[in-house]
């Protein structure tokens, strides 16, 4: 009895364990359409891939497929792998004229590199972007935004509506210090010349940044936006509305501003059958501000994007 069940759980277990040998097959069909995704990337500027999540010890890093081939696999051929996370690969250099009424749907923006403006000390003071780590792991990728297409005077418009347009993120600076930041491209407003989506086709625009914690947000000394302290209870002889206070002044009076990012999209890759178009991007906007107590820091991204027509 005891060998007839085991053989049932058996058969049961390898009925819903992931294709391997599918997975391994749909992976190396796509070794070659990374090439040029990583061509573009180290074209576009020389800060570098950020490193690919790795699940466990002996599962490689993912790699892009296209949107078919990540239609075809089931959640427990995704599960673990990293793919999830990645925007879907587009192969073609075919091109689009979008028609009137036409939206991007299914729209994903994955970063792929992160450096933060600091003042570098080389002979003279200047301001440079030094490369940081992502401590966050890739769940930062924005992913199912829409919004709609407008061709008119010789260019198109795209104004993103909807979506997961944000995403909470934690970067690293080399000297140890932690930032955080809201990536996002949250109510993007973006504009090409031309009509047609094509290779080399660019387009840019501004999108808003909201404040990185909310009105709810209570900091170590219980104050917050909308709820908890007013000043901090500790350092009240500096909180007397003489000499000294506008030292917590800051600190005191929580604000949540929304402060304005601009980016810069690059299509490098259309599929006309599949209506896809994807390319490189690169954007800027600021980091968390600690709801006004600090001025934030000015963070650079750089990465990939895909949409559908």
């Amino acid at each position: 009895m005891k060998i007839v069940l085991a053989s049932i759980l058996l058969s049961y277990s390898s009925a819903f364990a992931p294709s391997t040998t599918r997975h391994q097959t749909v992976r190396s069909s796509v070794d070659l359409k990374m090439v040029s995704l990583k061509d573009c990337m180290a074209n576009l500027g020389k800060i570098g891939l950020a490193g690919a999540l790795a699940v466990g010890i002996a599962v490689a890093p993912a790699e892009a497929l296209t949107k078919a081939e990540i239609n075809e696999l089931s959640y427990l051929q995704v599960k673990g792998t990293g793919l999830a996370g990645h925007c879907a690969e587009v192969v073609g250099e075919d091109s689009i004229k979008p028609l009137a009424g036409s939206k991007l749907i299914d729209m994903c923006v994955e970063p792929k590199a992160f450096a933060i403006e600091e003042e570098v000390k080389n002979g003279k003071t200047e301001r440079k972007f030094v490369k940081a780590k992502a401590l966050t792991r890739q769940t930062y990728t924005l992913d199912l935004m829409e919004g709609p297409l407008t061709v008119d005077g010789g260019s198109i418009s795209f104004k993103e509506t909807e979506g997961m347009d944000y995403a909470a993120t934690t970067l690293k600076l080399p000297g140890g210090q932690d930032i955080p930041m809201l990536f996002t491209v949250k109510d993007l407003v973006a504009k090409g010349n031309g009509v047609t989506f094509k290779p080399g086709y660019q387009m840019t625009g501004e999108f808003q940044t909201p404040s990185y914690r909310t009105g709810l947000f209570l900091d170590p000394k219980g104050r917050g936006g909308t709820t908890g302290y007013d000043t901090a209870v500790a350092f009240q002889a500096l909180q007397t509305s003489e000499e000294g206070d506008a030292i917590l002044y800051n600190e005191n009076n929580k604000v949540f501003k929304i402060t304005p990012g601009r980016i810069e999209m690059e299509i490098n890759k259309v599929n006309a059958e599949e209506s896809e178009i994807g390319g490189v991007f690169v954007s800027t906007q600021l980091a968390d501000s600690d709801m006004g107590a600090h001025v934030p820091k000015k963070v650079l991204v750089k990465g990939v994007f895909y949409a559908k027509v």
